[in-house]
């Protein structure tokens, strides 16, 4: 069966769904119902409201375009994606990762990852300690006893330097300095954001050390296919090229163990509704608030791009595909999203209204012999590509 007829079939199951289980999925309930709601007009920001000095450095805000005029805005505070456009099935320029209006607004927000470039190391490491030829590095706990996404003050809040930019692309540098978040080594970090005629967007990776230390880079981009506020992603069609995951414990941290995802709330590897399976009884989708876990799309790193996953908007028929060199993909829900926040355009960052696929090394890697290594020793340098390719 190909992946339309899939899609159709996934697509008719979310009425079905949706008729038999209201009354005991109660937490659906209260979500914005996205089969009712429009694609989001697109409303975008402006470069003045990033003008800004932070840290004796120049904030701004960079337009890249393609040759079908295609939109993406990069910000160097954070190496964010700020915003994408790309057409939906009616041709309607559709805004499709959520994002602030300002500079401002990113560093006063609840959540602290919208469109990051994450650094040094994406994800969680298990009570903010890993050892290294014999050495035990302490980190700083901020996602309850363990370290998420590079401590208290990770790559999501310096300033990267523009080292090259043009019409379609922009590279962003930073210096992570011997120490800086109890790291080791000094360590020089680039990412580079290419808006291709494909309308893919494209993003590179690069870093070197001199002294050995650990990395893994990713980009915490929230997606909504319908728009930026056009509500629940529950009913977007997701498919991950991936037959194994990384379970977790209690506080979200892998447990070492690689399970088949096989009669599990966790198979994607056929085209599947997001919301199908979110509210099952399952512990660990219980400890994540929904699904907030890492799958194994291969045990090595490639040197060529694997497909990893593909992502149909129910509403708009925008198509994303996802293509990595890395090993493994986060797949998160927006569990934690609680409307706090007041995005691009007036829209809210409510419950569940994004998902994020971070292309990645596995979580707590340096303390699990068995996973990946995220070892980077002086020498050698760090590549790994990420593409995200919308076609309708």
């Amino acid at each position: 069966m190909n992946i339309s007829k899939h899609i159709s079939i996934a697509l008719l199951s979310i009425v079905y769904v949706a008729c038999n289980n209201a009354a005991d999925k109660k937490e659906v309930k209260t979500e914005t119902d996205s089969a009712s709601a429009k694609p989001a007009q697109a409303t975008l920001p402006s470069k003045e409201s990033f003008h800004q000095t932070m840290d004796g450095k120049q904030v701004d805000l960079y337009i890249l375009k393609n040759k079908n005029n295609r939109e993406a805005m990069v910000t160097n505070y954070g190496g964010r994606l700020v915003s994408l456009l790309v057409p939906d099935k009616n041709n309607k320029m559709t805004d499709v990762v959520l994002g602030f209006d300002s500079v401002q607004q990113y560093r006063s927000s609840s959540e602290a990852y919208f469109g990051a470039t994450i650094g040094r190391f994406g994800n969680r490491i298990a009570k903010g300690k890993f050892t290294l030829d014999g050495k035990t590095y302490s980190l700083f706990t901020n996602n309850g006893p363990n370290t998420l996404h590079g401590g208290k003050k990770g790559f999501q809040d310096v300033v990267w330097e523009v080292a090259q930019s043009n019409d379609s692309s922009i590279q962003l540098s930073y210096l992570s300095k011997d120490g800086e978040e109890n790291f080791p080594g000094n360590l020089t970090a680039k990412v580079t954001y290419t808006l291709q005629d494909d309308n893919t967007l494209k993003i590179d990776y690069q870093a070197s050390t001199d002294k050995k230390t650990i990395i893994n880079l990713t980009n915490h981009a929230f997606f909504n296919l319908n728009g930026q506020g056009s509500g629940s992603i529950l009913n977007h069609v997701l498919q991950i090229n991936a037959d194994k995951y990384t379970p977790a414990d209690s506080t979200l941290i892998a447990t070492g163990k690689i399970d088949p995802v096989a009669n599990t709330p966790y198979d994607f590897t056929k085209p599947t509704a997001i919301g199908a399976r979110i509210n099952d009884v399952n512990q660990q989708l219980k400890n994540g608030n929904g699904y907030d876990i890492n799958y194994v799309l291969a045990m090595n790193v490639s040197k060529d791009l694997r497909h990893a996953a593909t992502v149909v908007g129910d509403q708009s028929g925008i198509k994303m595909d996802v293509y990595t060199m890395e090993p493994g993909l986060q797949f998160y829900t927006g569990n934690f999203m609680r409307g706090k926040n007041t995005m691009k355009g007036g829209s809210k960052d409510e419950f569940r209204s994004a998902f994020c696929l971070e292309t990645q090394h596995f979580p707590d890697a340096p303390n699990k012999p068995n996973f990946p290594s995220t070892v980077l020793k002086p020498g050698t340098v760090y590549k790994s590509t990420t593409l995200y390719r919308f076609s309708k």
